[in-house]
């Protein structure tokens, strides 16, 4: 992985912008959503960005931009028309350890900013490295034909009742169990009876858990599509053998990781309502089917 993916905190980051045409107003268009405080360096600015100068997001400087320029800022974005210029500048911000982007130039950027779904609280980046950037905006596309507008106002209620929830679930896995209720109950949308499916989540949040099976022979590929959110539940992962990478792709990542255990202990596990996955080979998958027939294997074609 090339590029970490990274989400900063925009308050009171300071952001300069060099160039004034149109790649510099769509750079903007997106930036000025966030808290980020702003500075334009161009010879001549667009109507687009003289139109964020007079509101005041955005502070506009017209003339030339110099190596004295390119000091103390957190991000720089390099959006001239004259590559050259682009480059210089970019050396001289690297020198002074700021981070910068050349706009369509991926080779001398520092980061790059991915396409981006924006519902509010909820926002998911979408990046091929620079390599493709019209694949990125298809699946940008069909992003934001499958999440609803209605995330944006869900989440803000949410946000506002998070403090709740934990003052009421004194623990992390009840709180987590909670949530999932909630979701299960409302899906998506917010209107009316989300408050009453906020108040529903909090009842029957004990009960028993979920053991799920995986054998050494069954390859994640073929896994049900189902699956897969089932293994991003999971708060305990069993194996005496090394998970396959594939696999591991697939698991939550905070789960707890520990060697196969007893019979007794997986009882008391799902008794105090944890979910928790074996992957391990066909003997003994075969031997915990048969003290647990509740159990879930996992396997292609079937869950």
């Amino acid at each position: 992985m090339q590029y970490f993916p990274l989400f900063v905190d925009t308050r009171d980051r300071s952001v300069l912008v060099v160039g004034g045409g149109d790649v510099a107003a769509r750079k903007l268009e997106l930036l000025c959503r966030t808290d980020a405080l702003i500075t334009v360096i161009a010879t001549e600015a667009c109507a687009e960005i003289q139109a964020l100068s007079h509101s005041g997001r955005i502070k506009l400087h017209e003339r030339p931009v110099n190596d004295d320029d390119i000091c103390d800022w957190d991000l720089l974005y390099l959006a001239t028309n004259d590559e050259a210029l682009n480059v210089h500048l970019t050396g001289v911000a690297r020198r002074r350890n700021i981070w910068a982007n050349v706009v369509d130039n991926p080779a001398y950027c520092d980061f790059i900013t991915p396409s981006i779904v924006d519902r509010g609280r909820l926002v998911v980046a979408i990046s091929t490295a620079g390599a493709a950037p019209v694949f990125a905006r298809d699946i940008r596309a069909r992003l934001e034909a499958w999440l609803p507008p209605s995330l944006t106002p869900l989440f803000d209620f949410i946000a506002s009742r998070r403090q709740q929830v934990q003052e009421t679930l004194a623990t992390v896995p009840a709180r987590r169990r909670f949530w999932e209720r909630f979701f299960a109950l409302n899906g998506d949308r917010f209107d009316a009876q989300t408050e009453l499916h906020f108040e529903d989540a909090f009842l029957s949040l004990e009960g028993q858990g979920e053991l799920l099976l995986i054998d050494e022979d069954t390859s994640p590929r073929l896994l049900p599509i189902a699956a897969m959110a089932m293994l991003q539940r999971l708060d305990i992962i069993e194996s005496d053998i090394s998970l396959p990478p594939e696999l591991n792709e697939l698991l939550r990542r905070d789960a707890e990781r520990r060697p196969a255990s007893s019979f007794a202990a997986l009882d008391k596990a799902l008794e105090t309502g944890k979910r928790v996955l074996v992957y391990a080979d066909a003997a003994q998958i075969k031997a915990l089917r048969a003290h647990f027939p509740q159990a879930r294997h996992l396997r292609p074609g079937a869950l």
